[in-house]
């Protein structure tokens, strides 16, 4: 599963229209499409943010459309 790198899903929702910021976790190869959905969540142990949470995200050209 995909990490996002922000502290809120509030936050992650005010970054639709731009790039996603996430950390790759897959030793199968990148998870990351620049296009379609993406399922991931944040790990704060991980990346020292925030609280966990879990989303949904649509990407669209390299950038966020929407987050569910």
């Amino acid at each position: 599963m995909i990490i996002f790198n922000y502290a809120s899903k509030k936050e992650l929702k005010a970054a639709i229209g731009r790039p996603l910021n996430y950390i790759e976790t897959s030793v199968f190869g990148p998870e990351y499409k620049a296009d379609g959905l993406l399922t991931g969540a944040n790990r704060p142990h991980i990346t020292n943010k925030g609280r966990e949470f879990f989303a949904n995200v649509v990407m669209q050209n390299g950038l966020i459309k929407s987050v569910k």
